[in-house]
């Protein structure tokens, strides 16, 4: 999808890295029970400060892709499973309103463009 302009392409990459954390958190608490299984993460937002925080470009910016970690440092059951319902709820409703937010940006940032080409008629 071409939102016009580089900001526009990086909410879009925003909104589809939340949209993979939201998978890997439902496969994290469908797994809640699995014995050895570990949780996964996905990070972006924090990769995303950090390249601006050293001066990256717009394309290096674009560039970017969402990592999936296995998280191997939360504590165990004494099954070896490490999900706990708590904090995939919690990692779930702050992801939620994460793509909420990038999502009224982006709906606003269209409505603009759709404002403009119409007043240019």
């Amino acid at each position: 999808m071409d939102v016009s302009g580089n900001n526009g392409r990086l909410l879009v990459n925003l909104m589809s890295a939340a949209a993979r954390r939201a998978e890997v958190i439902a496969n994290n608490i469908a797994n809640q029970n699995t014995p050895g299984f570990k949780r996964s993460t996905v990070e972006f937002e924090d990769l995303l400060a950090r390249e601006l925080r050293s001066g990256a470009s717009g394309r290096d910016l674009l560039a970017l892709a969402p990592e999936e970690q296995i998280d191997l440092v939360s504590p165990s059951n004494g099954e070896g499973n490490n999900v706990h319902m708590e904090l995939e709820t919690n990692a779930m409703n702050q992801n939620r309103l994460m793509y909420e937010t990038y999502s009224a940006i982006l709906k606003t940032r269209m409505e603009l463009i759709r404002a403009s080409i119409e007043e240019s008629r």
